[in-house]
Formats: C-alpha cells, sequence, structure tokens
C-alpha cells in the first residue's frame, strides 16, 4: 500500500507541475504567437490602405469593393504634374492702368501606373485575404462619407477579427485579448486601420509593429 501511496502522490506532484507550467509556458507561446500573426496581418492592412489613399487621390473617395480597388491597381495611372511660378499684366479698368499679377501654372508631363509606383511585387492581388495558414477568409473592407464641420470628407475601414487571427488558440486567452486596453497592444476584437466615424487613416496597432499612420 505505501508503494501504492507514493505513486498516486508521485502522479499527482507530477501533474499539478505540468498544470503550474502550462499556466506559465502557455500566455507565453499565445504571445510569440499572436507577434508573429499580427505582424502578418498588419502587412496586407498597410496595403490596403496604400490602396485606398492612390484610389481616393484619383476617385476623391474611397471604395468597399475589393474587386474594384484591385482592378483599379492593375489599371489606374498617376498624373504627373509641375507646379511653378508665373505671372501676367492686368489692365485696371478703375485706375486705367496694367498692373502684374502672380499666378500658379500646373503642367501636366505624362503618367505613372499605379501598379508599378505602388506594387511592383504584386502584393495587392492577395492583400484583402487574412495570410494565416489554415484560414480562409478576407479582411473586412466598407468605405463611405462622414461629414465633419459642414465638409463630406471619405473615409474608409479595413479590419479582421482577433476571433479569426487566433482562431485555434486558447479561449481563455483569446478573450483576456479581445479586452486589451494597452499603448503597446491592440486595443480591442479587431486589428484594423481606418475609421468610418473619424478622419484618419492610422493602424491601431502599436509602433512595435511598424509605423501604424500615413
Amino acid at each position: 500500500m505505501k508503494i501504492v501511496v507514493q505513486l498516486v502522490l508521485w502522479i499527482v506532484i507530477g501533474f499539478l507541475g505540468y498544470l503550474v507550467f502550462n499556466s506559465i509556458n502557455g500566455p507565453v507561446k499565445f504571445n510569440k504567437l499572436k507577434q508573429v500573426r499580427y505582424a502578418k496581418a498588419v502587412e496586407n492592412l498597410r496595403d490596403i490602405r496604400t490602396a485606398q489613399l492612390a484610389y481616393r487621390s484619383i476617385t476623391g473617395k474611397f471604395t468597399k469593393d475589393p474587386v474594384q480597388l484591385v482592378s483599379f491597381i492593375d489599371t489606374a495611372k498617376f498624373t504627373l504634374t509641375q507646379r511653378r511660378d508665373s505671372s501676367f499684366i492686368s489692365f485696371n479698368k478703375i485706375l486705367k492702368i496694367d498692373e502684374p499679377r502672380d499666378t500658379v501654372v500646373i503642367d501636366t508631363l505624362g503618367y505613372a501606373s499605379v501598379k508599378d509606383s505602388l506594387f511592383k511585387t504584386g502584393s495587392h492581388k492577395t492583400m484583402l485575404k487574412v495570410p494565416i495558414e489554415g484560414v480562409d477568409a478576407n479582411f473586412e473592407m466598407d468605405a463611405g462619407f462622414i461629414n465633419k464641420n459642414d465638409l463630406r470628407i471619405p473615409v474608409f475601414e479595413a479590419k479582421v477579427s482577433k476571433d479569426i487571427l487566433l482562431h485555434d488558440q486558447d479561449k481563455d486567452l483569446l478573450a483576456q485579448e479581445k479586452e486589451v486596453v494597452s499603448v503597446d497592444g491592440v486595443n480591442g476584437p479587431f486589428l484594423s486601420v481606418g475609421s468610418m466615424t473619424e478622419v484618419m487613416t492610422s493602424g491601431n496597432w502599436p509602433r512595435t509593429y511598424g509605423a501604424n499612420d500615413q
């Protein structure tokens, strides 16, 4: 009986040791994996933002249609211009004299492909797909206008849920991650760039993942 009791005690001790080790090592592994997956998603969000800003510079608005955005990158062209100061003589009808006037002349120099300028590697083709192995999902994307100071301003947002990025991880750790409020963390349940309620094109990731604004 003594041997049996000792064996049972050793099993209990081993099990408790495993629980302690797992309680410490689990969050460490979770954070390492989280950082890797967030970094991959941030790369795609940056590409989406670059594409959206190019789309706005040419069309005056953003788009929520992923097919339209990718097609735009493949076909659109930037207008290359040159701005120069100039002057001319204007006749003042009241004073009956000629007066010099300054002006700005904008010359069109040519055109440049958006794709060749911004996406030479072709990363725009896959930027809307969540880059996590085993996940078949796309980034959510929306666009529209908001009114600020009597101005109608175009806005956009692209995001992905932490539930998708960390779908195969411990549910308790995932629930804690979705509640994060920290200057060096990704706050809230989504990893996102842009906003449908504010005039901004920054992302909600910390600078440890690189610059989050443009």
